[in-house]
């Protein structure tokens, strides 16, 4: 098929060995006021059968996608962090009995910087994690109650302190602008008080508000203000000086590293390589060559715990959902993720996913792409295709021009290929 390339080396032909694999704690201590995520609030004390469960979806998606070692998991939630670090400690001993999990495997754990979370941080290492990604969101004690958080500041520093004698080098905070009463000169301070506490990995996330949210309802109420747009977008070129000041790289629209600390498990996802999604709502993008399976496939778990749990117990996984993806849709995903990153997207990279069609004939034809490229917020070089520093701002402005004239192009030029009896054949580029 045309987009067999997504599976098989393009060389030799054979399937990968490297996938990457997500686990999803879905429980939560409290809903912070912002938070529309799938989590949950425990009932009552179920770790042994989540572990379980955990354990054995695990195996079966391993078994299914028959792939041979993985190079990174992340355990994110909800707040994996509440969970017992035997839990961690089995799950990765499942993955490794499954496949290969080489020393060099990048395991990270999503940690609320809490007094619960600290305690527990040398345990969390001890079972196999040699990354942490602390839930910082805010130094100011007000802004956390306002945000719903559980922790205040003074804990957060406590807890970034910690992680860096545990795993030097490999500390990832996340902290967010845009909140209620924020002005950029306070986030100034606040992200140079920061920068004299922190590791060498950064990720900036600017507040939406999300329907359905506490927060949402206060702002649409007109109890809480947040800083307008042209603040907000002042308040992220701010953050961007003021790390490439203090020696930090940006590699992605919100990720910054110094000392090369990038989160290896995002750059995969951003560079389009399969992954295994495991546990209540968590996502997955893999070829299911246990199931015959020959294109790729995007899967979602069944998003209430209570009900994948039965379904895991009843037949070993708790998907609920599986899409097979055409090439329109590979491609789609590939430019929207690659186009996130620093470095965009390079030509032998697009070639593994549209070997027909290279990113000159894709978009270097179009007025509308040309106009983008004219402006200096789009480059197309003999690199490949990324933002320019000011473009990056602008990249969700910009991708419904890019998914246009992908879809365009795609759908205009029929894509040949050779099928299994060496026969060339048209395929069909277009999804159903």
């Amino acid at each position: 098929s045309p987009w067999s390339s997504l599976w098989r080396d393009p060389v030799s032909g054979e399937v990968p060995s490297l996938v990457h694999s997500l686990l999803s704690w879905p429980y939560c201590l409290r809903r912070c006021s912002y938070c529309n995520f799938n989590k949950y609030i425990p009932r009552e004390n179920n770790s042994h059968v989540m572990t379980d469960c955990l354990q054995r979806e695990t195996e079966t998606l391993l078994q299914l996608s028959q792939i041979s070692s993985i190079t990174s998991v992340f355990f994110g939630g909800g707040t994996p962090s509440l969970a017992h670090p035997s839990t961690i400690a089995a799950i990765l001993e499942t993955v490794s009995r499954q496949v290969k999990l080489p020393a060099s495997a990048e395991v990270t754990l999503e940690v609320n910087p809490t007094p619960m979370g600290m305690s527990k941080l040398e345990d969390f290492c001890r079972a196999g994690v040699n990354r942490l990604s602390i839930g910082v969101q805010s130094l100011q004690d007000n802004d956390l109650g306002v945000l719903g958080r559980d922790h205040t500041s003074h804990q957060a520093l406590e807890v970034i302190e910690e992680a860096q004698r545990l795993c030097p080098g490999r500390v990832s905070v996340d902290v967010m602008f845009g909140r209620p009463r924020q002005s950029v000169e306070s986030w100034e301070k606040e992200l140079s008080d920061l920068l004299r506490v922190c590791d060498d990995h950064v990720s900036l996330y600017q507040l939406t508000l999300e329907r359905g949210t506490q927060l949402f309802k206060q702002v649409q109420q007109g109890e809480v203000t947040v800083p307008a747009e042209d603040v907000m977008a002042e308040m992220y070129q701010c953050a961007r000086r003021t790390l490439q000041q203090n020696g930090f790289l940006q590699y992605e629209v919100s990720n910054f590293a110094r000392n090369n600390a990038v989160s290896h498990h995002n750059m995969s996802y951003w560079r389009g390589k399969q992954y295994i999604g495991v546990g209540p709502g968590a996502h997955g993008r893999f070829v299911p060559l246990g199931d015959g399976g020959v294109v790729r496939e995007a899967r979602t778990q069944t998003l209430e715990p209570d009900v994948w749990i039965h379904e895991v117990q009843q037949r070993g996984h708790g998907t609920r959902r599986k899409i097979q993806l055409c090439h329109l849709q590979l491609l789609e995903e590939v430019l929207v993720m690659g186009m996130r990153m620093t470095q965009g997207i390079n030509h032998n990279h697009w070639a593994l996913f549209s070997p027909q069609m290279n990113l000159q004939e894709v978009f270097g034809t179009t007025s509308d792409v040309h106009q983008l490229l004219q402006k200096g917020y789009l480059i197309l070089d003999d690199r490949g295709l990324r933002c320019s520093w000011d473009g990056l701002v602008l990249l969700d402005s910009m991708l419904p021009a890019l998914l246009l004239e992908l879809e365009t192009q795609i759908q205009q030029r029929p894509q040949r290929n050779h099928s299994a009896d060496g026969q060339t054949q048209t395929a069909n580029s277009q999804c159903e």
